[in-house]
């Protein structure tokens, strides 16, 4: 087997989240148990940083990577889903995964998984995980799956765990209320673990708070209570600038409105880590300031044209697209455009409801099974006052955007995850 029909054969025998949804989701964790086993726990060979949430767990974990890896250490990144290639999903100090070891690892394990029937996910976190030990990593940030609770990675012992914030999403498998998919976030809270709490509700606080007291762990942090950012502003070119308890003029490269967020709960983090770990100040500052190239994050507020200004942004649920239309609204032009797209398992009125009616909208679907169709989301978009037509593909929905904007117009590409990376995708190919 070569790496494609490796990754060929990942795709089509192991159910995957990203193509198909809920049918890929597999409730309980004893996968995950048989194949640590058999891989010989690779996670307890390095210490390990565990990041839950509903929105900010990839910003979180490609900029706390971003921030040891400035300190010296040799730092994995275990996130999901990837948008251009497969090998993102795993990283370490910004390199993927090499092929060779993607194609050596399924040669060596495949009649093992054929034997127990993994879906896609637990399978690449094994993956991930015995990757790290083989490279020999001090550090890796592992991003939740989903939830957190029975998530696969849950496996691990960290010596930090994070969670973003809640909002609904995947309420069919995690919950219709914030407080019970808090409860489902809050199962990475382990014994005399410090947890942050990036972002809470007066419905979900006292969750986390029970979980942390049923567990007799008092180093819980709430971000909204120890405030670390004293100041905030957006720079003409796109970044925040952060004045904070312990950094002054602290340059953060991402600079969608959510990051504010997300620039606190890592300041939080950072200060419990340094109780364990050797973070200079320096560190800090260079890795906020180039977060996308040391660890190669894309599809954040991600401007890839002036002129018109072109926007790329991977917010899929009601709390992220609501940061998404107020930056949009922060913005001058003369008309905007928005390419847009969704997947058929959202909450897709709540979505469409937030959206600005002064645009042009251009409906379209990724080339993905659990995408909505285009004419389907464009009908559902109506009843909320919003216009465009339908395109049967992301490619057809963007040249005829950009054909249809001027130099001070603007195009929004979103909605979801897989229509960021189809379009990041035809944009690569028209640079080869």
């Amino acid at each position: 087997m070569n790496y494609e029909e490796v990754i060929n054969y990942l795709y089509n025998t192991t159910p995957m989240f990203q193509k198909i949804g809920n049918k890929a989701y597999k409730e309980g964790m004893e996968n995950s148990f048989l194949i640590d086993k058999h891989l010989d726990h690779p996670h307890r060979k390095y210490q390990t940083i565990h990041v839950a949430g509903t929105n900010g767990k990839g910003s979180t974990s490609h900029l706390l990577a971003s921030i040891l890896q400035e300190a010296g250490y040799k730092v994995g990144l275990y996130t999901s889903p990837h948008l251009l290639d497969f090998r993102e999903r795993i990283r370490i100090n910004g390199e993927l995964i090499e092929k060779e070891y993607v194609v050596n690892f399924i040669k060596k394990n495949k009649l093992f998984f054929e034997s127990i029937q993994p879906s896609f996910f637990e399978a690449t976190t094994g993956m991930a995980f015995a990757y790290f030990a083989h490279k020999k990593i001090d550090i890796a940030l592992i991003e939740v799956g989903l939830g957190g609770r029975l998530d696969c990675t849950n496996i691990i012992t960290p010596i930090l765990s994070i969670i973003t914030n809640i909002s609904f999403d995947h309420t069919n498998l995690l919950g219709n209320s914030l407080p019970e998919i808090a409860g489902e976030k809050a199962g990475i809270i382990k014994e005399n673990i410090p947890i942050v709490i990036g972002e809470s509700h007066p419905e979900t606080e006292p969750v986390f708070r029970n979980k942390a007291e049923e567990l007799q762990n008092n180093s819980i942090f709430f971000v909204e209570e120890i405030k670390p950012i004293l100041d905030s502003k957006l720079l003409p070119s796109g970044y925040w600038e952060f004045e904070t308890k312990k950094y002054s003029e602290l340059i953060d490269e991402l600079g969608g409105f959510a990051q504010e967020k997300n620039a606190a709960t890592i300041l939080v983090a950072i200060d419990l880590l340094s109780q364990q770990l050797n973070i200079p100040s320096k560190a800090v500052y260079k890795g906020f300031r180039f977060v996308i190239e040391n660890t190669g994050l894309l599809g954040r507020w991600q401007r890839i044209q002036y002129d018109p200004e072109i926007i790329l942004d991977t917010a899929h649920n009601t709390k992220g697209i609501e940061y998404v239309v107020k930056q949009l609204a922060s913005k001058r032009y003369d008309k905007l455009h928005i390419v847009f797209g969704m997947v058929n398992d959202k909450d897709i009125s709540s979505v469409l409801e937030q959206l600005p009616k002064n645009a042009t909208y251009y409906f379209t679907q990724a080339s993905i099974p659990r995408a909505l169709p285009a004419d389907e989301l464009a009908g559902l978009a109506r009843n909320f006052g919003l216009k465009g037509n339908s395109y049967p593909n992301v490619k057809e929905a963007f040249l005829t955007a950009k054909y249809e904007t001027d130099k001070k117009d603007l195009i929004f590409v979103g909605g979801s995850t897989f229509i960021v990376a189809d379009a990041l995708s035809f944009i690569q190919e028209l640079k080869q």
